[in-house]
């Protein structure tokens, strides 16, 4: 009768033990819930890309700064990520179904931009015709690439307040 209170006390203490084990990796799993993320040298949105994970994958958190979360990818890469694009939800890409959505809507995108969509604008030009849009328009299509933003950074001797850019 004792061995029997023995191992069952065992056996429910090494259960306990297993099931705390794993509700603590499970809080240190995070997803990434954006099509394409971005794993940064620094946490900052002027750190070098190191890696780009993509959706639905599953990071281990190390860190956590501010809304920045330093996270290693199952490649064994590290770096830090933006909570913006991370859940604590498993997310299971299924291929077919029509609750699986990897970009924003049309209307997603507008409430991003607080409304002011391609008919806005549209509606917005048509009643303001005086207005030149050209700049406008030039802007909207100039891009910089990390590395020139990185350059900008050193060449000026600019430390970003969230974290060095180098």
């Amino acid at each position: 009768m004792k061995y029997f209170i023995k191992t069952t006390i065992f056996s429910c203490l090494f259960l306990i033990g297993f099931v705390c084990t794993a509700a603590a990796a499970a809080q240190n799993s995070l997803t990434v819930q954006v099509r394409e993320a971005q794993l940064r040298s620094t946490p900052s949105f002027l750190g070098k890309i190191v890696a780009k994970p993509g959706y639905g994958e599953r990071v281990e958190l190390l860190e956590e700064q501010g809304a920045w979360k330093r996270v290693a990818l199952r490649a064994g890469l590290q770096g830090w990520m933006h909570s913006s694009a991370l859940t604590s939800r498993a997310i299971v890409p299924q291929a077919g179904t029509a609750d699986v959505r990897t970009s924003a809507t049309g209307g997603e995108i507008a409430l991003a931009g607080k409304g002011f969509n391609e008919e806005v604008e549209k509606a917005y030009r048509k009643n303001h015709q005086a207005v030149d849009f050209t700049w406008v328009d030039r802007m909207e299509k100039f891009q910089v690439t990390p590395e020139e933003m990185q350059a900008f950074l050193r060449e000026g001797d600019i430390v970003p307040r969230e974290g060095g850019a180098r």
